[in-house]
């Protein structure tokens, strides 16, 4: 199983970024799929969950914290979920990844700075 991340990078307050994370070792199709954040300095309380989409993209879901600004879709014939991040804040700052809903991220992540 593995997961790969990118589209990470630095933007400043108020720009976009588009995450992508490809996929492979399982059937991605019957999954949910999550992104979740680590922040810098909150190890201990382990990764944030941000959203989440059905197997079949028919419904999504966000922390309230990016609602409205971040958008989650996914391609199963790519095997690949995206999550697209508009209107960022500095507390969007974190190392994303992609995981199977509910379980631990197991990919490198893709970092995230948005900063002046």
């Amino acid at each position: 199983v593995q997961f790969m991340e990118s589209g990470g990078g630095m933007v400043q307050p108020g720009g976009s970024l588009r995450l992508s994370c490809a996929v492979s070792g399982f059937t991605f199709s019957s999954y949910d799929m999550s992104w979740v954040r680590q922040a810098p300095g909150k190890g201990p309380e382990g990764p944030e969950w941000v959203s989440v989409i059905t197997a079949g993209g028919g419904s999504t879901y966000y922390a309230d914290s990016v609602k409205g600004r971040f958008t989650i879709s996914r391609d199963n014939a790519k095997n690949t979920p995206y999550l697209q991040m508009n209107s960022l804040k500095p507390e969007d700052t974190a190392l994303y990844s992609c995981t199977t809903n509910g379980a631990a991220p197991r990919g490198q992540g893709t970092q995230v700075t948005v900063s002046s």
